[in-house]
């Protein structure tokens, strides 16, 4: 009978969530979504009814898709998937460029701001 090898602790093993996996890995690298760059507060919304499976898709991109379903904000989604900010917007990237989610954002957050706003705000904070 041949011996066990004793088991060795890695630094990358996390013995209460598991296998821990490098955001740059999950995207296989990419930092930017594919597609242009798109605001974290935009409502990310799925079109399609059934995910058509493909090699190119991962379980985080049918989660997305699984999440989307109601408007759901792109911080929301990354909060309620666990994945960090980056990740979500490279698969959202990826799942806007194969048509399966659109984008909606806000008309605020795509007009630049009024400087004497900002202007007027910050001299009520002083006289405060």
């Amino acid at each position: 009978m041949p011996s066990e090898q004793p088991r060795v602790n890695h630094d990358w093993l996390d013995n209460d969530a598991g296998p821990v996996v490098r955001p740059y890995a999950m995207t296989q690298g990419r930092v930017a979504p594919s597609g242009g760059d798109f605001d974290l507060v935009a409502f990310v919304v799925a079109t399609v009814p059934d995910m058509p499976l493909g090699p190119q898709l991962q379980p985080e991109h049918h989660a997305i898709v699984a999440a989307a379903w109601e408007p759901i904000s792109v911080v929301e989604l990354a909060s309620q998937l666990d994945l960090s900010i980056g990740v979500v917007r490279v698969f959202l990237g990826d799942l806007r460029s194969a048509g399966l989610i659109s984008l909606y954002e806000p008309p605020a957050a795509t007009q630049p701001h009024d400087v004497d706003v900002l202007k007027a705000v910050v001299n009520g904070l002083r006289a405060l």
